[in-house]
């Protein structure tokens, strides 16, 4: 009997350290899928998003696209693939963190540069991916908080 209780209490732990996300899983795909064509969209000027990925100057654009690429696109895809519960975390946490990145960077195109003149603003590529950021740290946020409570 104490063999089949460790090996239920081993099952029990495997589970508990998994996520299901059902129909939002499908819905962070779509928002994964949305991000990656967001990409290829004008955020600074006429550079696209990937282009300021690895292209462009140090700055909070470049950082909000690392972040976005980071957490919204690679860590969600590999988060949706191992189903793991920290994972999700690390995914609700970092989406949060691209959400603020975001923010600041819409606010640092539109604000004056060294000449005292407004700024060009963001491209449509970077409002609409920091739209999707806030929509996949809620997302991942429920999701890691759907974790079933543990026993022992």
């Amino acid at each position: 009997m104490a063999e089949l209780r460790q090996e239920i209490d081993e099952v029990e732990r495997a589970v508990a350290r998994r996520i299901e996300p059902g129909r939002r899983g499908f819905v962070i795909a779509v928002l994964v899928f949305a991000a990656i064509i967001v990409l290829l969209l004008p955020w600074v000027g006429d550079d696209a998003g990937w282009q300021v990925l690895l292209y462009h100057e140090v700055g909070i654009p470049k950082l909000f696209a690392a972040t976005a690429a980071g957490f919204g696109i690679a860590a969600s895809a590999l988060t949706l693939v191992a189903r793991r519960w920290w994972l999700a975390w690390v995914c609700a946490v970092g989406c949060c963190i691209a959400s603020v990145d975001g923010l600041l960077a819409i606010w640092s195109q539109q604000s004056s540069g060294a000449s005292g003149h407004a700024g060009a603003g963001p491209g449509i590529g970077m409002s609409l991916a920091l739209v999707l950021m806030i929509l996949l740290a809620a997302n991942w946020l429920r999701t890691a908080w759907a974790r079933p409570d543990v026993v022992g």
